[in-house]
């Protein structure tokens, strides 16, 4: 079992802190969009500090882009 645990521990260390991530507000909507993708790498799966965040989203629930949305107005 250790040996998972440092692996994800590894793995946590070469995700994105979502933390560093800067996006220009002056941009249009699509790029900034663009922007925050090309840093986060993986918007599913990055850092917030020392705590690794997993996103899913349901079925019936709010888009992906929609959450996006919020978060870079």
């Amino acid at each position: 079992m250790q040996s998972t645990q440092d692996e994800l521990r590894n793995h946590a260390d070469e995700l994105v802190d979502i933390r560093e991530i800067s996006v220009d507000k002056d941009l249009p909507k699509e790029e900034r969009i663009a922007a925050f993708i090309r840093q986060i790498k993986n918007p599913y799966r990055f850092r917030c500090g020392e705590f690794v965040v997993n996103a899913c989203f349901a079925g019936n629930g709010v888009t992906l882009e929609e959450c996006l949305q919020g978060i870079l107005r």
